[in-house]
């Protein structure tokens, strides 16, 4: 995209925040559509994103990801956002950019190389989640009735005052693994959860997934569990905004 000269993009100078510095301006003012620089000016204010930090998330094509993820009414409300939603569907993004694991596509990896690779480059899996998580521990146990159970990865949302149990899958999600972070999910309400916690939410991380699957396993499920796929690479940025531009062309 051309860049707008700075003038253009700030024509009231007041209204350039002050917790932002130049060069963070300068990777703005490179992102032409306004409803789109808008969205990443506000995210790395409300973040407190380093010039590092926002150019991953302009280059993983952040706004795009999101807007895919909602209907025409929420993409307009994207923009306009001042703070953290408190709506757990909104925090959920469909895919995650895991590129800064370095894997090659052609490259088979195991749960448990996930695992790793993703506790090894931790503080760029938090910012890929989003603001407010902290990390509590990976391959968490949980017992009952002498049988073990090991949760992926367990995060708590300091803003939603929540667990968020994250399970990982390097193929395509199956039913049974829907039942198993609702077994996980029910353990943790019962036992983990204290005075001021609510619910906890499940994400299963899969390679790939079934939509029409999905519906059906998770319907009928109290408990808030989500599936997103995780790609290996940045997206087609190209593509993207032209799925966007489509939403909201929409009657």
């Amino acid at each position: 995209m051309a860049s707008l000269p700075f003038y253009l993009s700030y024509p009231i100078w007041q209204t350039v925040s002050a917790k932002l510095n130049w060069s963070h301006f300068i990777l703005l003012i490179g992102i032409s559509d306004e409803s789109t620089r808008i969205f990443y000016e506000k995210q790395s204010i409300n973040e407190n994103w380093s010039i590092r930090e926002l150019e991953r998330q302009i280059n993983s094509s952040l706004y795009e990801r999101l807007a895919l993820s909602r209907n025409k009414k929420e993409v307009l409300r994207l923009p306009t956002k001042s703070k953290q939603s408190s709506a757990p569907s909104e925090l959920i993004k469909d895919p995650y950019v895991l590129d800064f694991l370095r894997i090659p596509q052609s490259n088979k990896v195991t749960e448990k190389q996930l695992e790793q690779k993703i506790i090894d480059n931790l503080q760029l899996f938090l910012l890929e989640l989003g603001k407010g998580f902290a990390f509590i521990g990976r391959q968490y146990k949980i017992s009952f009735r002498n049988k073990h159970f090991y949760i992926d990865l367990v995060f708590y949302h300091r803003i939603l005052k929540c667990f968020i149990l994250i399970d990982l899958k390097t193929k395509a999600v199956r039913h049974n693994d829907i039942g198993q972070m609702n077994l996980y999910l029910n353990f943790f309400k019962s036992e983990e959860n204290t005075e001021g916690d609510n619910e906890p939410m499940g994400i299963i991380l899969s390679a790939d997934k079934d939509e029409v699957l999905v519906e059906y396993a998770t319907g009928g499920i109290s408990n808030k569990i989500f599936v997103s796929k995780y790609q290996l690479y940045l997206p087609n940025k190209k593509q993207l905004e032209k799925q966007v531009k489509s939403i909201m062309e929409e009657v």
